[in-house]
């Protein structure tokens, strides 16, 4: 039986925003999408990919206010996306307000609704530009590279999800609907991991290094027949247990010296690791080491092509693909990032239903009553929301930064015999002489949050967790499966101990399938995803990326998974693959095998020399009647090569954009940090005071909502910094008992 829609959703997006589209049908939505005759279709794999189980109304332009007023009525959210210019909902909302008042309205453009650059264009390429993402593909001394398969703009629309799931949540607080934006050049800055943090904490911008990480000892190393991604960062096994696999064949060269036993010897001498390490793989097939590094639970993996992700086996024992009917047939998707309820798996979609301007919204369940503590008249979109905080690195911390920036109270669960490994990994504090407490990477992913030091391997540890489980309303957790269990606060006994609770598990391939027990890294779920394997340039050899774009998606995702809950009021366990939510952000990369695209004759994109030290801009697609009249010139692109290189680039990127080419410097985090008029004029590196590091900018927020915005009231916790407060306001504890756990060790 299909599940009752929970969300009306009515569509006028363009491809800025399509993954939001995407995202709310995988979650049961019923969305009719508006389009205007004139408009620009989708090309057949994208009209599939996006649209697949939505009803599209197609009417003349004369004739959309009135659809879209009509519709409005019963409608949850509005979702537009496209240039400030061309959006048609802001100047209806204003035209009659009252009609608006009940609707979680959403609008997605390049550079959001305020600032000096407000009105500028930008497509995949040029967003992956301004954002400072392209600035970290490619390989030394050659041109930047920009992510593949559009992660820009599906970053873009995922936060546009997000939003509208904000803004109907806080509905049923404050009754009311309201206006939240979202930028695109924003959402791709917000997406670097060290790329702009790195500036601000250690005054360096990292470098294109051809797939190298600056951060973790993982890249793609080549092997007998194709690549391997993988490396002997984290904790000291993952290079024991490398290095014993390879001297057990007299493979280690001088590696098993005591020299190499070092850490911090062996990464300030890693190019001779890694020739010792190539040399090592070369001898072996992608499928040998793969197979036997996840016998071993080492985190390798085979670079594979998008076109094999159908193949997958923990893919495919998980349901992860969706089936859509077409006319022609059944043809295999990628599925969603996660199993909502809304859309059990295995999915089955119907290609986008042409309508009538009959057409009417299908019956919606009724709207779910928020749990007592979130029913304030104040505070953030989730407010009263309570989550306890489990994870380490980067996926799960980036999941609850967002929800504590948005009202949620984040208790983070550390101690210092486990500490989150960006407190002390040398690579990752970034800040000259930084200790643990001022890590400059733990700094920006844990804003916003309260931290509890407890011990887990004490008796009393686990019983105070479950204690604390009894009085969230979330826990999310980043382990590899199965350590919940230890402690007793598996699904199973969480559902015992607080029934309402919400329970999000971000392993990396997920809790079931053949898989299971894998080991991954950012750079594993990659390469298995397809991602990587699509960084290959004209030599054929894939990069991957050096910065942990997987973790964020996959963050993103559950972030989408959580409010999913809320909205419904249901508890439950979001079984979160990492995995899944990367394969799930490959665009149409797995129907591009079946359906075939239609080719677009523009030119570009294009990343072009400027002058100054590695300065370069980038230049949106373009017909080519539209640049030679621009650029003046029987042989436009080469016009526009040497413009670029004779032009500074800000002044270059104006110039074009006053004649409608999208372009945009191609920025770096010194850039985004410091020079770049929009992110400054929009506020998106504010500052907060931290107790040793002082004063430290960190990334800004993304949703911005009219009524119930976003806040940055705390910088990242010390270890412990709350752990009485904590006690005492949820387990009621007296200073007495919290000194006995002091001194029993438990509180460390």
């Amino acid at each position: 039986m299909t599940p009752v829609p929970l969300l009306r959703v009515l569509d006028l997006t363009d491809g800025l925003a399509a993954n939001a589209v995407r995202l709310l049908v995988g979650l049961g939505a019923d969305v009719i999408r508006v389009r205007t005759d004139t408009a620009v279709p989708a090309t057949p794999p994208a009209a599939l990919h996006w649209y697949a189980g939505t009803r599209t109304l197609t009417v003349p332009d004369v004739d959309l206010d009135r659809v879209v007023a009509s519709l409005l009525v019963d409608a949850d959210i509005v979702l537009e996306s496209g240039p400030v210019g061309d959006l048609r909902t802001l100047d209806l909302r204003k035209a009659n307000p009252e009609a608006w008042e009940h609707v979680a309205h959403v609008v997605v453009t390049p550079f959001g609704l305020s600032g000096s650059r407000r009105d500028w264009l930008a497509d995949e390429s040029v967003a992956a530009a301004a954002g400072g993402m392209t600035w970290l593909g490619g390989r030394p001394g050659e041109a930047p590279t920009p992510p593949p398969r559009g992660q820009a703009t599906q970053l873009a629309g995922t936060h546009a999800a997000i939003a509208a799931l904000l803004a109907v949540i806080a509905r049923r607080r404050i009754g009311r609907g309201q206006l939240a934006e979202v930028s695109v050049q924003e959402a791709v800055a917000a997406t670097l991991e060290t790329g702009a943090i790195a500036w601000i904490h250690a005054g360096t911008v990292p470098g294109r290094t051809g797939g190298v990480y600056g951060h973790v000892a993982h890249r793609v190393f080549p092997t007998a027949d194709g690549y391997v991604a993988g490396g002997y960062s984290g904790p000291d096994r993952m290079w024991s247990d490398l290095l014993a696999w390879m001297n057990e064949t007299g493979e280690a060269a001088d590696l098993t010296d005591d020299v190499w036993q070092d850490p911090v010897h062996r990464w300030r001498h890693r190019p001779h690791v890694d020739e010792v390490v190539t040399a090592w793989t070369l001898r072996r097939t992608t499928a040998e080491i793969a197979v036997e590094a996840r016998r071993r639970a080492l985190p390798w993996a085979e670079v594979a092509a998008p076109a094999d992700l159908v193949a997958n086996p923990q893919l495919r024992s998980r349901d992860f693909f969706l089936q859509i009917s077409t006319p022609e047939g059944t043809v295999i998707d990628a599925g969603f990032p996660y199993e909502s309820p809304g859309q059990p798996r295995p999915v089955r979609l119907a290609a986008p239903e042409a309508v009538g301007i009959g057409a009417r919204w299908h019956v919606a369940a009724p709207p779910a009553e928020l749990p007592p503590q979130m029913r304030l008249a104040s505070g953030g979109a989730l407010s009263g929301l309570r989550v306890l905080d489990l994870t380490w690195v980067l996926a799960g911390p980036y999941v609850t930064r967002i929800l504590g920036d948005h009202g949620a109270d984040i208790v983070k669960v550390e101690s210092a015999h486990r500490q989150d490994p960006t407190r002390f990994a040398p690579s990752m504090r970034l800040r000259p002489g930084a200790g643990s407490e001022e890590s400059g990477y733990f700094l920006n992913f844990n804003r916003n949050k309260r931290s509890l030091a407890l011990n887990l391997r004490s008796a009393e540890g686990p019983q105070l967790l479950r204690r604390l489980a009894g009085k969230v309303d979330v826990v999310v957790e980043n382990f590899s499966p199965g350590t919940l269990a230890k402690w007793g606060l598996d699904f199973e006994n969480l559902q015992r101990i607080n029934p309402d609770a919400v329970l999000v598990s971000m392993s990396g391939v997920g809790a079931t399938g053949p898989w299971r027990s894998a080991v991954t890294f950012a750079d594993t779920l990659a390469g298995w995803s397809g991602l990587t394997h699509a960084t290959g340039g004209a030599d054929g050899i894939p990069q991957g990326l050096t910065f942990g774009l997987g973790d964020m998606v996959a963050a993103n995702a559950a972030v989408v998974a959580i409010l999913d809950c809320v909205l419904r009021g249901e508890g439950g366990h979001v079984d979160l693959s990492q995995l899944e939510a990367m394969a799930a952000h490959l665009g149409t990369a797995v129907l591009d095998t079946a359906v075939p695209a239609v080719a677009d004759d523009r030119l570009g994109p294009f990343v072009l020399r400027a002058p100054g030290d590695d300065r370069w801009l980038s230049v949106g697609r373009v017909s080519r009647e539209k640049l030679a009249s621009v650029v003046d010139g029987t042989d436009p692109v080469r016009r526009l090569e040497e413009y670029a290189a004779a032009t500074d680039a800000d002044r270059a990127a104006a110039h074009l954009q006053a004649h409608g080419i999208p372009a945009y410097p191609v920025r770096n985090g010194h850039d985004l940090v410091e020079r770049d008029p929009q992110l400054a004029a929009r506020g998106f590196y504010p500052t907060l005071t931290h107790p040793l590091a002082g004063k430290v900018r960190v990334e800004g927020v993304l949703h911005h909502l009219t009524d119930t915005p976003p806040h940055l009231d705390r910088p990242a916790p010390l270890l412990g910094e709350h752990t009485e407060e904590l006690l005492g306001e949820l387990l009621g504890l007296t200073t007495q008992e919290i000194a006995g756990l002091r001194e029993r060790g438990v509180l460390v």
